[in-house]
């Protein structure tokens, strides 16, 4: 077994064919720092030419698997006038998800915690995804004046009907029965087997051949530690999909608004207090949400709907990059400074309302970058046989 240091941020665990991999930034909620994505790319791509390797395990230290990325580095470097960091650290976490979901062997990601932004990229593009009790699933990039990227396009646009759409513009929370039930988790087994689940992992895959060592095998030992059908709160959104497909599916953020503006007073007018709470708290979040964010996060997730995963991560890191510079609307600068810098939870999103965006606005984010600028992935010869197969 190889060794660690405890103050290592990444935690790496080499123990007969199973590589173990923990991010270690507990009190920061795991949230990747440029070291953490640098490592993780390095020990991903070693791992991938080992014949020793034969599976990756990828967990978080403490309440979270991973919060998202570090935000609060991308802003501190905006006041120290280096605008360029922010882009650096978008290109390395979006070649890392390029190479998870492009994998050839299989990744186990567990998901004990709270699991969002880039925490989500590093995990759900990976073939197994073990969602528990103590899960909590977000894409909440709107409310900060950012939008959901690291492949969020590809996988929300796959979820089951409009709930992909619902999830990415409200940043609504899942849980772990949530996250299995629409496909963003591919097993949930209760926190307290977790460790015999890593130990079965590790021992079986030391008892058989790497030939018999296939994803049906690695999925069966899963399965013996899991819970079939964990039950649905019954406030859960998946219990109403039927007004999500019919608002979310509306073409424009306007209109998605106004269905469900119109939902909610018949809800009201009809007595059904659960559901007009739900529909009046939906409104809520989109309301608070930046209306740039809003426009181009719809968008984004349409277009992924018929593109590939690279194609999916190229334009997302156009969009990235345009609002970095700021040249249209500086909404990131500002919901970081609302959010986790001054945290007065008060961000002045400049344009103020839906109804001051144009079109025209909108295209200069999906716009390509000047020649060089343009993301260059790097050459994947797994791409048709594993990425387009795990959602």
């Amino acid at each position: 077994m190889a060794s660690f240091q405890l103050d290592d941020q990444v935690l790496v665990q080499e123990t007969m064919f199973v590589r173990t991999l923990t991010l270690n930034r507990p009190r920061q909620l795991n949230t990747l720092s440029l070291e953490m994505i640098s490592q993780l790319s390095e020990l991903f791509v070693a791992y991938e030419d080992d014949a020793n390797a034969k599976l990756i395990i990828l967990k978080g230290r403490g309440r979270a698997f991973c919060a998202g990325g570090n935000l609060a580095a991308v802003h501190r470097h905006f006041l120290e006038g280096n605008l360029k960091y922010g882009e650096k650290v978008s290109q390395k976490i979006i070649n890392l998800t390029y190479l998870i979901a492009t994998y050839s062997k299989p990744q186990v990601s567990i998901l004990n915690g709270i699991t969002m932004g880039a925490g989500v990229g590093i995990s759900v593009h990976g073939k197994f995804r073990v969602a528990t009790e103590n899960s909590i699933f977000a894409t909440p990039e709107n409310g900060l004046g950012f939008f959901p990227n690291v492949g969020a396009s590809y996988f929300l646009s796959r979820l089951p009907g409009f709930f992909g759409e619902y999830l990415g513009l409200t940043g609504a929370r899942l849980d772990g029965a949530e996250m299995l039930a629409c496909g963003l988790a591919t097993h949930f087994v209760p926190s307290a087997k977790l460790p015999l689940l890593e130990k079965a992992l590790i021992s079986r895959a030391a008892s058989v051949t790497s030939s018999s060592f296939d994803l049906a095998f690695i999925s069966a030992i899963i399965d013996e530690h899991s819970l079939r059908q964990p039950a649905l709160n019954e406030k859960s959104a998946l219990h109403k999909m039927d007004v999500i497909d019919k608002c979310f599916s509306r073409p424009t953020v306007e209109e998605i608004l106004s269905a469900l503006e119109r939902e909610a007073v018949e809800a009201h007018m009809a007595d059904d207090d659960h559901r007009h709470e739900w529909l009046a708290l939906t409104i809520l979040l989109l309301k608070k949400a930046s209306p740039m964010s809003l426009k181009i996060c719809l968008r984004s997730i349409r277009e992924g709907r018929v593109q590939a995963i690279d194609e999916c991560l190229v334009r997302e890191y156009r969009i990235t990059s345009h609002i970095l510079r700021g040249q249209i609307s500086k909404d990131f600068r500002e919901g970081c400074r609302a959010i986790v810098w001054d945290k007065d939870k008060k961000p002045k999103w400049k344009p103020s309302s839906l109804e001051l965006i144009t079109d025209h606005m909108v295209d200069h984010y999906f716009s390509k970058l000047d020649g060089d600028e343009e993301l260059k992935l790097p050459q994947r010869s797994n791409l048709v046989a594993f990425a387009n197969a795990k959602l």
